[in-house]
């Protein structure tokens, strides 16, 4: 059916990753058609909470027997009830907020708040992600997803990633023009993470040339680098900051931008201006309200904090004790965790022989060196030896492709 109705290269990816197909999910497992279950450490970032989690079920189930979709014409409670959730848990500042279905329609109305204020020149990052619809995709640094849809949006520019005198520089010849989007942490880039004080140098920036800032949390923010937010360590407030991924609860698609009462103004004044027929949908409310409870009450923030930093050097050792040289780093920040190769070829080959040794990871979409985890934060410790024994084996069996110099890394092991 993928293949007649569907996508016949998705159909294709199917068969490559083992042909499986998924009928159910509970916690940080995953259950195919023919029985078998899989520790889900993919999910590009969704499953923070893990699947089915009781208190975002609980939140869904009971507005799902009252009212799931709202006329829009009236006032609804779920929206306002949802965005005061996650003001409550925002970087101080931030007081307006706007709900759509996915990250990309997040960063489309970050786009449109931008122009409102007379931002046109957009100021994005090489190698960064924000989407594929057209406006977020003129964000999106990688020409491969860039260049069948151009042109783009125009007067936009990338910078490296983490060189702060690189976007200084481009802001400086058009004051009080542009906006700039940035990720705390570039997840599909394959979690590239910037030199301390990054953060903190671009806010500076946009305050002296009059920028705009949009931070991009949809991957890094809701406890997935062990704080709440990406931007926190550098104690860094944005003028609009997308919101996505765990905000569902692994349960309903649902996607925010949270933004400064003065960038929001215009749409404040206008509530016409920017709308879509489901955006604050009280279903995908309640799952936002159930996904933010869940993280308060087992303080699951703190749980990505401290599992990141027992997995971190765990994969690390696993992996440079089989492939040695061939890897060139392991990373992470929290429960964002990447594995970097020296060479093409050992992460995607290490990606399928994972799902062999049933455990499911992602690759990076702007980095074919890297192969990504994003395990939820509900991990136990049979679930970790699980992982452990699984990565182990998978590298085990694939290393000896690609490590010429593994033998002498095994025995100083």
């Amino acid at each position: 059916m993928y293949r007649e109705h569907m996508n016949r290269g998705r159909a294709t990816l199917g068969e490559m990753f083992g042909g499986h197909v998924e009928v159910a999910s509970q916690g940080a497992w995953v259950t195919t058609a023919e029985g078998r279950r899989f520790l889900n450490c993919g999910g590009y970032g969704v499953f923070l909470t893990g699947a089915r989690h009781p208190t975002v079920i609980r939140h869904v189930a009971e507005q799902l027997q009252t009212h799931p979709i709202a006329t829009r014409l009236f006032l609804e409670p779920q929206a306002a009830l949802a965005a005061e959730a996650l003001i409550s848990i925002a970087p101080p500042g931030l007081s307006r907020v706007h709900f759509a279905g996915s990250g990309a329609e997040a960063a489309e109305t970050a786009l449109k708040l931008a122009r409102t204020k007379g931002r046109y020149r957009l100021v994005a990052t090489v190698n960064g992600y924000h989407g594929k619809t057209v406006g977020a995709l003129s964000l999106t640094g990688n020409d491969l997803f860039r260049t069948p849809f151009q042109p783009l949006l125009p007067e936009t520019t990338h910078v490296p990633f983490g060189d702060g005198a690189a976007l200084e520089a481009v802001l400086a010849e058009a004051p009080g023009e542009c906006c700039v989007f940035v990720e705390p942490v570039q997840g599909e880039a394959g979690v590239v993470i910037p030199p301390a004080g990054y953060l903190r140098a671009v806010r500076e920036a946009c305050d002296r040339y009059g920028a705009l800032l949009v931070l991009d949390e949809v991957q890094t923010g809701l406890g997935r680098l062990g704080t709440w937010w990406g931007a926190d360590p550098e104690d860094v407030t944005p003028d609009i900051m997308l919101v996505g991924k765990a905000l569902s609860g692994g349960v309903v698609p649902v996607s925010a931008v949270v933004a400064t009462q003065e960038a929001f103004s215009v749409f404040d004044r206008d509530p016409y201006l920017h709308t879509s027929t489901f955006s604050g949908a009280p279903l995908a409310m309640a799952a936002a309200r159930g996904a933010i409870a869940a993280m308060k009450e087992e303080d699951l923030v703190g749980r990505a904090r401290e599992l990141g930093d027992e997995l971190l050097p765990e994969l690390r050792r696993i992996a440079v004790s089989h492939y040695g040289d061939a890897v060139r780093e392991v990373r992470g920040r929290g429960l964002l965790l990447g594995i970097e190769f020296a060479e093409p070829g050992p992460a995607g080959d290490l990606l399928i022989e994972l799902i062999d040794n049933g455990v499911i990871a992602n690759h990076s979409l702007n980095s074919h060196l890297v192969l990504r985890l994003t395990p939820p934060a509900v991990l136990v410790r049979s679930d970790l030896e699980f992982l452990y024994e699984g990565f182990d084996r998978a590298c085990r069996a694939q290393a000896d492709r690609y490590s010429p110099t593994v033998g002498s890394s095994r025995d100083h092991a």
